[in-house]
């Protein structure tokens, strides 16, 4: 690569051994079109040393790179294993892909069988020891869903249980409507401005730069995002080293936003919504996918688009094809719409920090039952297949963001797959 050649020239030297460059990142995820956009490389360098382009909203070195290693091992589409970060569960799913009536599902910590697919952490629901369909009683008119997260985050605010929370608000610039930014909130009407759903993803842990907001010396911090953010957390929380600015440490809860897919900005709300479609993204009230149709909706209740969300994967991430991690498995609590009725989220309890957080804001939610816990593992099971498949299939760097198979063709008409389905 030309960045060797000149440090060869310059230096005069062999390459050390045991070396791994931000430059073979670039080669392997961002350069082949694989970046997820989660933000993990900025924040796991030491040094501080990769940071954000301001025209391709991708990784990029801004200073010397030291070879460390770690923007690469911590990568999920780099070096990071990141199903060896899913508590292990005790429950097989049926053959029809539902979870036998009565079976209780939590981590076991003897069980270290660890595969994208087949074996324990692969089947049901993970490592869950509740779960329910919630709604908050009082929700923010742009709320998606059941308005869960944005209650469990006033809450914890609320309680002194965080002193900020992670999450994505509209972009400032009138260049970018609809555009979802990374934003530390750190009071309840942040929050509230912050709900509803944005469908790119926005780099969010290079925000764990925490230096510009005011927070106390050693902050408390909520993340809110998809599961290869909480991934790159998870995985940085487990083998700590001196960090650069980011404040991994800082984060003690977090809120998985089930997943399948995410979206380039540019492709999806500029491209195939404002320019193909005549959206005026400037009247749009609400952008939403439910029931695998991608809904957008105008202040004044008009309907501007609803069509199947197969016409839009174009613009999807290419790099979200090979995640198989559509229930977040790595969070304390997992959220999303699929497997509730309308108005209603499922929530997944993952761990104890997420009992304590959702028990923190039973006041002001609805419980009852899952509705539907058996469309969680069908989707779940179909996005597996999709990554499976995704992982064998040699690399092109000619062909589209995304690759239709025609044998899922069926299933995408017949499934809730979505993309980000947040719910704040």
């Amino acid at each position: 690569m030309k960045a060797y050649r000149i440090r060869d020239e310059i230096n005069g030297i062999e390459e050390p051994p045991g070396k791994t460059w931000f430059w073979e990142l670039q080669a392997g995820v961002i350069d082949a079109g694989r970046c997820i956009q989660c933000g993990t490389c900025v924040a796991a360098c030491p040094s501080n040393s990769i940071g954000i382009h301001e025209d391709t909203d991708l990784p990029e070195l801004v200073k010397m790179c030291t070879g460390c290693s770690l923007c690469w091992d911590y990568c999920p589409r780099g070096g990071l294993r990141y199903e060896a970060l899913w508590p292990p569960s005790t429950v097989d799913a049926g053959a029809d892909g539902t979870i036998p009536e009565g079976a209780v599902v939590r981590a076991d910590a003897s069980d270290n069988y660890w595969k994208i697919t087949g074996g324990p952490p692969g089947d049901g629901l993970g490592a869950v020891t509740d779960s329910y369909a919630v709604r908050a009683g009082a929700r923010p008119d742009d709320a998606q869903d059941g308005g869960v997260v944005s209650a469990l985050l006033i809450a914890a605010l609320a309680g002194g249980e965080i002193d900020g929370a992670l999450v994505t608000r509209p972009s400032d610039d009138p260049d970018e409507p609809w555009k979802g930014v990374p934003h530390v909130a750190t009071t309840a009407k942040e929050i509230t401005d912050a709900a509803g759903s944005f469908y790119n993803q926005t780099m969010a842990l290079a925000e764990l730069d925490l230096s510009r907001y005011e927070l106390p010396a050693k902050p408390r911090i909520a993340v809110v995002g998809t599961p290869c953010e909480i991934q790159g957390i998870r995985a940085m929380q487990s083998r700590r080293w001196p960090t650069g600015a980011h404040r991994i440490d800082a984060v003690v809860l977090t809120i998985a936003l089930l997943c399948t897919k995410s979206f380039d900005y540019q492709g999806l709300m500029l491209q195939l919504l404002a320019k193909d479609r005549g959206i005026d993204l400037e009247r749009v009230s609400k952008v939403d996918v439910i029931r695998g149709r991608m809904i957008v909706e105008y202040r004044d209740g008009e309907v501007a688009v609803d069509e199947p969300i197969k016409n839009f994967h174009g613009a999807a991430l290419k790099g979200c094809d090979e995640c198989a991690d559509f229930l977040g498995r790595s969070a304390d609590l997992s959220v999303g719409s699929v497997g509730s009725m309308d108005g209603w989220s499922s929530v997944l309890v993952r761990t104890e920090r997420g009992r304590k957080a959702l028990d923190n804001a039973r006041g002001r939610l609805d419980f009852r039952e899952l509705d539907d816990p058996a469309a969680l593992v069908k989707l779940d099971n179909f996005d597996k297949k999709i990554a499976f498949d995704s992982l064998r299939r040699p690399f092109d760097p000619d062909a589209p963001l995304f690759i239709d198979y025609a044998e899922h063709v069926a299933s995408y008409q017949d499934t809730d797959r979505a993309p980000v389905v947040a719910d704040r």
